[in-house]
């Protein structure tokens, strides 16, 4: 059979399909019937729109970043580095760059201090790059296609080239430095930390809390390791050694972690013995390799040049600091720092840090359901003891086991609330908002044991907890004792977080009964929660906190907007409801003094909801000017991740939204994005959208479908549309008001969405930018 490059004429053929091309190393949207391996044009080959737009978003520096918010940052969801200069060092005369050394498995195990400080994660320590000469500049780049940092230090003795990465599947530490005559000499040297909680440096250690001691440094036959005992038994170990090849020397570093056995040294020097056996170059091959695929999974192209980096940026970083069977990314990832937040948060952090993964098309990364279906029974530990044989709860901090140690002081950490304690311990909601993420993760991909096995089971015993105390009113309704709201201060009966969280856990139960044949004794209970709850508590400005606290200070949480977003229980369906979410969005940023960066990705997500793609912008781009940080990373008294990578969810909301069973295309663009590309972007019912919009006009639509779940789009194209299949026949499809059309997609099928009679062409390629704009980094 030809090849479509051999047929392709003047008009392109109406026919479509998926066609790899293997020169492209990826996928990409041709005309014509499916192409022999390697029937790519020249043309075709020399455009390849993945690195087009990865090697536009690389990250450059041609100043020394001195921070955490401002230097390169590699990893693989286990180790984690940072770099930068070595902190306090003069801007003229920095001698030394760090190389941090942290890993998310490493953390205390002394659960009667608390999450914050007993099973906080623990320090490791860092090594320090040391010139012979005095620095005097530098030209690097973090390549996102291959995931590493690559150019040059420049001293007054010399040059050294530099490659680093972190190992994707050996989460080996690996820097390559080639020194010029006048460098031959330079040093590493490791820098063991302290083994305390890095909350140490903000608040006061509790009552007989005292460090670990000190770690034990030494050689095992050519290998160096600093061995970091632990108080509560176990240990970390961070073994390294370094390795000559003709000009080049080669650090390798590894660390381990075991408790409540010392077993880790031996796994660490392992480690470094295999790792160091390969060339840089060598090493890299299926570092490079995993890279390159991931980012295939999806594309994303708008014409905002520094909007479009940001994003692809963000994959990155996900990808550097989550897989499914590393820990539940904890606030600051795996690039752990002095902070506040030294732990896992569950109060929105967690939330946020996750909803990429599923438009992106990388459940991959879906550490969130495992860990919640891995550490179930730990879940019942949380909730006081009368309430524990049927019920579960997650508090605001864990450790990667999603323990807290129970701790009721809040100098320690929180269990879960007690409804009508007073005063509860927040917050009571927290497992229900999280089992939210692994419903989205059975949506996007209608895998039926993710429903069956974790989100029914322990939804189920999240909202047995709240049945043990909604309470009848006078009024005929069913009400909730005072909760706690995160994170406005006080608590008040009937609020709003939890009254909405129950709302939708009622619902998702009975559908979710529904679909998997159960019979269940409690949903004549769901059904009368649904029938009867109290309304969500609002006033003159919108929802309120619940029904004892108006929502009147600013707060940067949107705890009491849950119903709008992520819930999309509340969408603007009747003009008063619009009304009441215009209100209640406007209301809540009015207030200037305590809103952070997550305000605006929430308000952004909201506003895309609404339809107001302009107001959408304006968010985000207040979030990038007030809050976004050289490198992308973020801050709030402390290193913190989950505000960028909720801001690629929002952008995701302005491109596709696919919630109440309808996918939305290109829902909520700004005019100045006329032309927008989006490739494999997953949606709900498991269908991969592809879709071009060229001057301001969609030209074409294409969904997949993984599962035969029903498909219905609003794929927004003004006047008379056609359907065909992926041999390009027609399709019949039934209208069903608003600009949408069902269509009957069975598993494996697809469907291609166009204007009556126009044959737009059909490749995936990135759009052009509008105007220029600076690399993120710390550009000259």
């Amino acid at each position: 059979m030809p090849s479509p490059s051999s047929r392709r004429s003047s008009r392109p053929s109406r026919r479509t399909v998926l066609a790899t091309g293997s020169a492209l190393g990826g996928t990409l949207l041709v005309g014509g019937l499916p192409a022999p391996a390697g029937a790519a044009t020249a043309a075709e080959a020399g455009s390849d729109p993945w690195r087009t737009v990865l090697d536009d978003a690389d990250l450059v520096w041609q100043r020394m970043p001195k921070t955490w918010y401002e230097g390169p940052y590699l990893g693989n969801g286990f180790l984690g580095s940072g770099i930068y200069a070595e902190p306090g060092a003069d801007a003229d005369t920095v001698q030394a760059v760090r190389f941090n050394v942290q890993h998310t498995e490493v953390q205390d195990h002394r659960p009667q201090f608390g999450s914050l400080f007993g099973l906080a994660r623990l320090p490791i320590g860092h090594f320090t790059l040391e010139p012979v000469g005095a620095i005097t500049g530098l030209d690097w780049r973090l390549g996102l296609q291959d995931a590493e940092l690559t150019g040059t230090l420049t001293t007054d003795r010399g040059t050294l080239t530099i490659r680093a990465l972190v190992h994707n599947s050996r989460s080996v530490l690996a820097v390559e430095v080639t020194p010029s005559e006048g460098e031959r000499d330079f040093a590493w040297v490791f820098h063991p930390a302290e083994a305390i909680s890095p909350r140490a440096a903000f608040k006061p250690l509790p009552a007989g809390y005292e460090a670990n001691p000190p770690a034990e440094t030494g050689e095992y036959d050519g290998v160096s390791a600093a061995v970091q005992p632990l108080l509560s038994g176990g240990q970390h170990v961070t073994a390294w050694r370094e390795r000559t090849r003709g000009g080049t020397r080669t650090l390798y570093a590894h660390v381990a972690h075991s408790y409540p056995k010392a077993t880790a040294l031996g796994r660490a020097l392992a480690a470094v013995r295999d790792a160091s056996k390969l060339p840089y170059d060598l090493l890299a091959l299926p570092h490079r390799a995993w890279w390159h695929a991931f980012y295939r999974k999806s594309f994303l192209s708008l014409p905002d040049a520094r909007m479009q980096r940001f994003y692809w940026i963000q994959l990155y970083k996900t990808a550097s600091a989550a897989r499914r069977d590393a820990p539940v990314m904890a606030t600051s990832g795996p690039w752990l720092e002095p902070t506040p937040w030294p732990a896992t948060w569950w109060n929105l952090n967690v939330q946020l840090e996750y909803w990429l993964i599923h438009g992106s098309n990388h459940l991959e990364l879906d550490a969130v359901t495992r860990a919640l279906s891995e550490f179930r029974d730990n879940l019942k530990a949380e909730v006081a003891a009368p309430y524990r044989a049927d019920s579960l709860g997650i508090p605001r901090t864990t450790d990667a086991s999603l323990v807290n140690g129970g701790a009721t002081d809040p100098a320690l950490g929180y269990g879960v609330g007690i409804p009508g304690q007073n005063p509860p311990t927040p917050e009571v909601g927290n497992l229900t908002w999280a089992l939210h993420n692994v419903w989205l993760s059975y949506r996007h991909t209608m895998d039926e044991s993710i429903l069956r096995d974790v989100l029914f089971p322990l939804l189920r015993k999240a909202i047995n907890y709240y049945l043990h105390f909604l309470e009848p009113g006078a009024d005929g309704k069913l009400h909730l004792p005072a909760t706690f709201s995160p994170e406005y201060g006080g608590d008040s009966r009937d609020c709003n977080y939890d009254l909405m969280l129950l709302t939708w856990g009622c619902r998702t139960l009975l559908e979710s009964a529904e679909l998997l044949g159960i019979d269940d004794e409690s949903a004549p209970r769901w059904r009368e929660v649904l029938a009867k709850r109290v309304a969500y508590p609002t006033d003159d400005n919108g929802f309120m906190i619940g029904a004892d606290i108006p929502f009147a200070k600013s707060h940067r949480h949107y705890s009491h907007l849950l119903a709008v977003y992520p819930l999309y229980e509340l969408t603007g369906r009747t003009p008063d409801e619009k009304a009441l979410i215009e209100k209640s969005l406007a209301h809540w940023v009015g207030f200037e003094g305590a809103l952070q960066g997550y305000t605006f990705t929430g308000a952004a997500s909201m506003s895309a909801l609404l339809g107001k793609g302009e107001d959408a912008l304006t968010y985000l781009g207040q979030l990038m000017t007030r809050f976004i940080q050289p490198n992308t990373m973020y801050k709030e008294s402390g290193p913190v991740i989950e505000t960028p990578l909720s801001a690629a969810q929002s952008l995701h909301d302005m491109v596709c939204q696919s919630w109440g069973g309808i996918i939305r295309v290109f829902p909520a663009l700004p005019a100045a994005w006329e032309d927008l590309t989006v490739h494999d972007f997953r949606t709900q019912g498991a269908f991969l959208l592809s879709a071009v919009r060229k001057g301001g006009v969609t030209r074409w639509v294409r969904l997949a479908s993984e599962a035969g779940a029903p498909c219905v789009v609003r794929h927004g194209m003004a006047g008379p549309i056609e359907v065909r299949d992926d041999r390009g026949r027609r399709l019949r499809y039934e209208s069903v008001g608003e600009g949408a059309i069902r269509i009957a997609l069975r598993k494996g099928e697809s469907a291609l969405i166009t204007a009556k009679g126009d044959r737009p062409d059909l490749r995936i390629a990135p759009v052009e930018p509008n105007e220029q704009a600076p690399r993120w980094g710390l550009p000259g």
